[in-house]
């Protein structure tokens, strides 16, 4: 693996997109919450899932739900002038399985209100499912809602 300490994190990402095989996960996260229209879908970009389960890439999730939080304050200008350092001095993650990465990004790419929540009240907000077992068409699309 190699030492990407002083190294940008653009530039290690793309060095991940040029570099490594592009990983293809079977899964998916479906997620809603009461406020939302009808269910979402997270598909894993399949570099995204490569370079965290190379590890070395990207920093730990705390750093983005730092990051998040902190442009909910009413001061936030831009994470560069803020926390920027955040994402390129932080100790990147090392290898993750297919498991920890999906559920990395649900950290990173699901709102905090949903997955801090996700198992409170009736039903689940959050499912990980294959892609084969959503409905192959779109049409009824805005109907979707996650069973109990």
């Amino acid at each position: 693996m190699m030492d990407w300490r002083n190294t940008k994190l653009i530039d290690r990402i793309e060095w991940a997109r040029q570099n490594l095989k592009p990983f293809q996960t079977e899964y998916c996260v479906v997620y809603e919450d009461i406020n939302m229209g009808c269910s979402a879908i997270l598909y894993p970009s399949s570099h995204k899932m490569a370079a965290l389960m190379h590890g070395g890439i990207h920093p730990p999730a705390w750093v983005k739900i730092k990051l998040k939080e902190d442009e909910q304050h009413p001061d936030f200008v831009r994470h560069s002038d803020w926390n920027g350092h955040l994402l390129h001095e932080t100790e990147p993650m090392p290898s993750l399985t297919e498991k920890q990465a999906i559920e990395h990004l649900i950290l990173t790419d699901i709102p905090k209100s949903i997955w801090e929540t996700w198992d409170k009240g009736n039903k689940p907000k959050i499912v990980i499912c294959k892609k084969t077992q959503l409905p192959q068409s779109r049409e009824w699309r805005d109907a979707w809602r996650i069973a109990a």
